[in-house]
């Protein structure tokens, strides 16, 4: 069987105290939109993220944030694609179906994020405004910021239509970089340069900047796929969580 979760390693070293997966279509946690629940995911001899939190997803940019222990069975009314919280013991996640999911974190703050950017969730901004929102609201920096960006839609399947190139070309001046022209109004787009582009553009390092450079798409085996399936059937769950300190 193929892996059931994909990890970074720029994430991995144990004195930064935190849990993080990109899962699969073989991953075992599955979540139920606006809810959160016990898990067991354990760290080594850390401890556990004990509450795993998911939340419905709009395609929007607002973020919703968890600076308070979250409870066991605890519901969150609304619609975010940013979750982001300084507690320990709780894993944020998103769900992707060809989307980016993005994982974000200052080891010095102790705080986290995951980030859903489908491309309408790009071109608006959710990912500098999850990290100004970091910055603004822990006093992350953006020099200490780590980004891991995660399978997605790759640029070499992913196609797009005019509507999206002129959001794109509103949005990004140097739009041409992340797409490779198919025909005179469609093209492949990298979402995940885009994502990363836009990164580097709020002031993060590039050494600190991590992508996992598979797609959902050409990958059955491996990722579930909306553009492959023409449906909704089922999504990877990628989550990031703060451990206890030792």
């Amino acid at each position: 069987m193929a892996s059931a979760e994909i990890t970074v390693p720029s994430f991995a070293p144990s004195p930064d105290g935190i849990d993080h997966f990109f899962g699969t279509r073989w991953s075992s946690l599955s979540m139920t939109p606006g809810r959160s629940f016990a898990a067991s995911r354990r760290h080594g001899d850390r401890g556990a993220a004990t509450v795993v939190l998911s939340v419905r997803q709009v395609h929007g940019t607002d973020a919703l944030v968890l600076d308070q222990p979250v409870r066991e069975g605890e519901s969150f009314e609304g619609g975010w694609d940013a979750l982001v919280t300084n507690q320990p013991g709780v894993m944020v996640t998103v769900r992707t179906a060809d989307c980016v999911p993005v994982l974000l974190h200052d080891p010095v703050q102790r705080v986290v994020a995951a980030v859903h950017a489908g491309w309408r969730g790009a071109v608006s901004g959710i990912v500098p405004k999850t990290v100004a929102l970091l910055v603004a609201r822990f006093g992350a920096t953006v020099d200490r910021l780590r980004m891991a960006i995660g399978p997605s839609a790759g640029p070499c399947c992913y196609e797009v239509d005019a509507p999206v190139l002129m959001r794109l070309r509103e949005a990004f001046p140097d739009w041409r970089d992340v797409v490779e022209p198919v025909g005179t109004e469609r093209a492949h787009l990298d979402l995940r340069a885009f994502v990363r582009r836009q990164g580097l553009a709020e002031g993060l390092q590039a050494d600190r900047i991590s992508t996992v450079n598979a797609c959902t798409i050409c990958h059955p085996d491996l990722f579930f796929s909306y553009r492959r399936e023409g449906v909704v059937k089922a999504t990877m769950v990628s989550g990031i969580a703060l451990l206890p300190k030792p």
